[in-house]
């Protein structure tokens, strides 16, 4: 009974910046971790991103590291992903995911395009 949805994607030329959100809403608790992921076509999800509860620890896969940026509003439930200096590399649907004791929680996503 938890709800993660995404927001923020859009088409952006190469070298633009795009912040994402996510908002949770229903059973979530203390504590949880949340964090980015996306998926191109034909290719695997793969990892963007990850924030602890309290925001001090952050994870950067390495070809985003420098460029984007996890944060988080507990009291909005919610994480962003600021997004500078895109790619065309970087087009994916953009996952938002929460982890907590009771399960893991995925968004239905939000496309991002860079075009060159």
């Amino acid at each position: 009974q938890v709800q993660v949805v995404e927001s923020g994607g859009g088409l952006v030329q190469a070298g633009g910046s795009l912040r994402l959100s996510c908002a949770a809403s229903g059973r979530i608790f203390s504590f949880y971790t949340m964090g980015w992921f996306r998926q191109a076509p034909g290719k695997e999800r793969e990892f963007v991103a990850r924030i602890s509860w309290t925001g001090g620890t952050t994870n950067y896969a390495d070809d985003v590291k420098g460029r984007f940026t996890i944060s988080r509003d507990n009291a909005k439930n919610t994480v962003y992903l600021q997004m500078n200096s895109l790619k065309p590399g970087d087009t994916a649907v953009y996952y938002c995911m929460l982890d907590q004791r009771g399960g893991r929680y995925w968004g239905q996503g939000t496309q991002v395009t860079v075009s060159s």
